[in-house]
């Protein structure tokens, strides 16, 4: 089960080789995640079209630069090795990372990130023709078991909280989470100390530690569709629930603007009807409203402020609910 696409086999005869050795920097990467990506000659719409990618192809990024003043809420362009400039928003930076494998986990299960740009998962190893999900860079799931098939390959059984089921990734497509990646941060800052506010007109999230800014990043939230308006809600919050993996899914797949988000990572609740902070890996176009009402943030954005919001979830919880909360106030 190849990891990448043929034409980036072909592009990269030996793709092993960005795989960084150990203690070097890896190769940037970037994957499209949109069905086409513009390249250009120059970092601009406006600029002579050399070429359209499709989804999920997979090349190296060799300098991140500005382009012109529109988009105005997103002007980072990435340059292609060997090709031209796309625009960011449609490009998600990722690496290819393999990891080491375990050959158990514990009886509650293990939580995983996925550190390749995608990797496809069946729902039997024994057998390549069952495909399940493609599963992509930064993602989050629940390893329940360990298996190897008859050519020695390791195989993770993952659960899929949405669907109640199973399905297989290579062991080595993904990093074991160690208690120290979901420990609590800045653990001396008092509840009374720590609050969050969503700046929906300038599309912005800032943590704060006794009034001062602790983090200021982009977000995407809610966002107007044709089929209805996700504006997310103004008010005060509190993140009293989180969950470090959820399958994101609309509930009538076949209907306009419908999404399925397997392993969605570090998922911080504010409302009882499901929006939340959550991390993204479907689109890196920040600074405008792109959601059904959740607040879209990077994955390291979010799972910042899941480390350091409040509750603290225990490493081997797969959901926590508490009456307590760090305050959000979206504005």
């Amino acid at each position: 089960l190849g990891l990448f696409s043929l034409p980036f086999l072909d592009r990269y005869e030996r793709w092993q080789r960005l795989n960084a050795p150990a203690g070097e920097p890896p190769v940037k990467l970037g994957r499209t995640v949109d069905d086409t990506v513009e390249v250009f000659d120059r970092p601009s719409f406006s600029a002579t079209l050399l070429q359209v990618y499709w989804k999920d192809l997979v090349f190296e990024i060799d300098e991140v630069t500005y382009g012109d003043e529109k988009p105005r809420h997103n002007r980072v362009w990435y340059h292609i090795k060997g090709e031209g400039y796309a625009h960011s928003g449609k490009i998600q930076p990722v690496e290819l990372r393999l990891n080491p494998v375990v050959r158990s986990v514990p009886e509650y299960g293990r939580l995983a990130e996925v550190t390749v740009p995608y990797t496809d998962t069946l729902r039997d190893f024994h057998n390549p023709q069952k495909l399940a999900y493609r599963l992509y860079y930064s993602t989050v799931h629940w390893v329940m078991d360990v298996a190897q098939d008859g050519d020695g390959n390791t195989w993770y059984r993952l659960w899929d909280d949405k669907f109640k089921a199973h399905y297989y990734a290579r062991g080595e497509h993904l990093r074991m989470l160690e208690p120290e990646d979901v420990a609590p941060l800045s653990p001396t800052v008092p509840p009374e100390g720590r609050r969050i506010e969503v700046w929906l007109r300038d599309q912005i999230v800032i943590a704060y530690e006794n009034d001062e800014p602790a983090l200021i990043t982009r977000a995407s939230t809610g966002g107007r569709f044709i089929d209805g308006d996700y504006t997310t809600p103004r008010g005060v919050f509190i993140t009293n629930r989180k969950r470090p993996s959820r399958h994101m899914a609309s509930e009538d797949l076949a209907a306009p603007n419908s999404y399925d988000l397997p392993g969605v990572p570090w998922v911080c609740y504010i409302t009882g009807g499901g929006i939340s902070f959550h991390g993204t890996y479907w689109h890196n176009d920040f600074g405008k409203p792109r959601s059904h009402g959740c607040i879209n943030l990077t994955p390291q954005a979010a799972h910042w402020l899941y480390r350091w919001s409040l509750p603290s979830v225990p490493f081997d919880q797969n959901t926590w609910i508490d009456e307590y909360g760090t305050q959000v106030r979206v504005i």
